[in-house]
């Protein structure tokens, strides 16, 4: 099927689904009051799959456990029926092998239940605010598309019962959720780990740092710090690239929003591909920072690894590889 036949249908099914939904949610909101926190998996009380971080990369993804990071720009809320969905599409459904018509379409049938996992967490906030995360998260998306989202998320007459505060509801609600699920969420990949008070401040000058600059770091970095007394520490540098939408499956580029570039700073390895290896003194750490706040050209990145990196080129590249 061609793709934006393909896409119609799809369409037009979920579509279906969503209103058969959309009635059965708004009898249970009658009876049962809008969205609360407590509807929300708290894993038990002991699993800590309760909250998963995933990091796209051009070609990859990480996915870890617990909320690393700062807050994201979107999210998914999966249920039940979501997340059975998903594992026939992507697992027990999933030819690895199978013809590009199978590959394309599993990756557009994907993108309805993403945008589904997002409908579901923007019906958690307040009503008068779904249209703005709505309107941030698809900024320059078709009418198409943006109309489809707004068909998926609950109601508007249904409000969500969850007591907002704040001037920045979505900021708000990932708190809340953060508190919720505290009991399960893994800690490691956070920069409060790092008992050095010195290297944790130079590590959040790091994270801290925003926009069009950081579109020449690569994917995934590896960055390793040795200390006055010899204590080797390794840590992770992850770009998120800033998008205005994530609509098209391809021309990425044409979608990119460099003011919105990010940077995530985590204690340890993590990712299977990384992109490049920086090695430095401690002591270096404040010269890194501001080679990476001051990059503008290809030729600053050059400098950067001239300074820092160990390249493939080096004599000692697989032994230091092996090391890591």
């Amino acid at each position: 099927m061609a793709m934006p036949a393909a896409w119609n249908a799809y369409a037009a099914r979920q579509r279906r689904f969503q209103a058969e939904r959309a009635t059965s949610l708004r009898a249970f909101a009658a009876s049962h009051g809008g969205a609360r926190l407590d509807m929300i998996w708290d894993g038990d009380g002991a699993n800590p799959n309760a909250a998963l971080t995933v990091m796209r990369h051009f070609d990859s993804a990480t996915v870890v456990q617990g909320l690393v990071g700062e807050p994201p720009k979107t999210a998914w809320l999966v249920d039940y029926s979501l997340l059975e969905r998903i594992y026939y599409l992507l697992v027990a459904g999933y030819d690895v092998y199978g013809n590009i018509t199978h590959n394309l379409n599993s990756r557009l049938y994907m993108d309805f239940l993403r945008m589904e996992g997002e409908a579901n967490f923007i019906s958690f906030l307040p009503s008068d605010a779904r249209a703005d995360a709505l309107s941030r998260w698809y900024r320059d998306a078709t009418k198409e598309s943006l109309d489809h989202m707004r068909a998926l998320v609950v109601d508007p007459a249904v409000e969500s019962a969850i007591p907002y505060r704040g001037i920045d509801p979505q900021k708000e609600l990932f708190a809340k959720l953060g508190k919720r699920l505290e009991p399960v969420l893994d800690r490691r990949l956070s920069l409060i780990n790092v008992t050095d008070a010195d290297l944790r401040e130079q590590l959040e000058r790091l994270a801290a740092l925003r926009g069009e600059r950081l579109g020449l770091l690569p994917e995934l970095s590896y960055l390793i710090i040795r200390d006055s007394q010899g204590i080797v520490r390794y840590f992770t540098l992850v770009k998120d690239t800033g998008h205005r939408n994530v609509t098209h499956l391809l021309l990425e580029q044409n979608e990119l929003a460099p003011e919105d570039n990010a940077l995530t700073v985590v204690p340890g390895l993590i990712g299977a591909y990384p992109n490049a290896f920086f090695r430095l003194e401690q002591s270096e750490l404040p010269e890194f920072v501001q080679a990476v706040s001051s990059l503008k050209s290809e030729v600053d990145y050059g400098y950067l690894s001239d300074r820092f990196a160990v390249r493939r080129t080096d004599p000692k590249f697989w032994e230091f590889s092996d090391l890591l």
